[in-house]
């Protein structure tokens, strides 16, 4: 049994085009993640999808019961394929996600989907810190211009910004043609 799973974080219609908050360059992180997902199935890998639902209906994105919820079809969940529904960025917060992992002997955890800045950057910290072998695929992941103090980051530099930073201390950085070969 594959000791690798590919984690799945976020890829749902609220951050595709029409969506309530869409990111920058999904449509081709969702195709990259697309291909980082088959490779995997290929190999005997485990496939986990995390799907964020904000608990309350007053939420800006991700309201319960929402078309904007659902995963998107580019990387739809098979059905024998693990769904974790989280309401937080860290998708090891009051879910179950570690006890699954542990319980299938993960030990490398691959990461891609959304938000860079935020649910890649908390899921890849956490899966460091609890000691699983942690790579983000980059190119498998997007995120948005974000506002701060009246200056505004374009989303290429968040990226770079926080690929960088995990890549300095919590998870090796790749990108999909080199994932899908190994």
């Amino acid at each position: 049994m594959s000791k690798r799973a590919v984690v799945v974080i976020d890829i749902q219609n609220d951050y595709f085009p029409n969506g309530k908050y869409e990111l920058v360059g999904i449509e081709k992180a969702a195709a990259n993640a697309a291909r980082v997902i088959e490779a995997a199935r290929e190999k005997g890998d485990q496939v986990i999808h995390v799907q964020h639902i904000f608990p309350s209906q007053d939420a800006p994105f991700f309201t319960p019961g929402s078309e904007g919820t659902e995963i998107n079809t580019v990387v739809a969940p098979r059905e024998d394929e693990t769904v974790v529904v989280k309401n937080h960025p860290n998708p090891f917060l009051q879910t179950d996600l570690k006890e699954i992992l542990d319980r299938n002997g993960i030990e490398e955890v691959v990461v891609v989907g959304a938000m860079s800045h935020m649910c890649i950057d908390a899921t890849a910290r956490a899966a460091s810190d609890y000691g699983y072998k942690t790579t983000v695929v980059q190119d498998a992941c997007a995120t948005r211009d974000l506002d701060h103090d009246g200056v505004t980051v374009p989303a290429a530099l968040v990226h770079a910004a926080m690929m960088s930073a995990l890549g300095f201390a919590y998870a090796t950085i790749t990108d999909t043609d080199s994932i899908v070969r190994q």
